[in-house]
């Protein structure tokens, strides 16, 4: 006897009540979500904040903390929360979002490496998010100090202490040193 699971959506996973866990959800099926502790917190919040204070001067959208929920499918539905997140303002409906998840992909995903993730699930991630049409991923990697830029699967830029990690076509004149997110 075949045993059929149950899928749950987008908006049910927003209306869930809240337990000790965060969730995202992935093709119908939840996925649990850990902590993940100082130093992933510390380059998180950094990114964070360079990020935000250079859209916020250039006007130029949005950026998202994690726990946001980008809708990336439908049918069955797909929800990540990248750690940090960019929309640019002419992708916001009527300059505002609705109550909920966002219901499209970020231009620009932050995925901060945790000490507990596995490549394989953070590739699986990285991969959602630019098939979902998301033109830019940066995958910081603490251990290592080291970013990685996908704009595809096969494209690839791998930057480390010594570089410039600039915003490129997505966030035009915006750079930092990739150091300074290490320091």
């Amino acid at each position: 006897m075949m045993e059929t699971k149950t899928l749950i959506t987008a908006e049910e996973l927003y209306e869930m009540s809240s337990d000790s866990f965060r969730y995202e959800l992935v093709k119908g099926e939840l996925v649990e979500m850990g902590l993940t502790g100082g130093m992933h917190g510390k380059v998180v919040a950094k990114v964070t904040i360079r990020l935000g204070e250079y859209v916020l001067a250039q006007k130029l959208g949005e950026v998202f903390a994690s726990d946001t929920g980008f809708v990336l499918t439908r049918d069955p539905d797909t929800v990540r929360d990248a750690d940090v997140a960019f929309v640019s303002k002419e992708r916001i409906p009527q300059g505002s979002l609705p109550e909920g998840f966002v219901p499209f992909e970020p231009d620009l995903a932050v995925e901060v490496v945790s000490p507990n993730d596995r490549w394989s699930d953070v590739q699986q991630k990285l991969a959602l998010y630019l098939n979902a049409g998301t033109k830019v991923v940066w995958l910081v990697d603490i251990e290592n100090k080291k970013v990685y830029i996908y704009r595809s699967l096969t494209d690839l830029r791998i930057l480390t202490e010594a570089d410039t990690l600039t915003g490129e076509d997505v966030l035009p004149g915006f750079s930092c040193p990739v150091a300074e997110l290490f320091a």
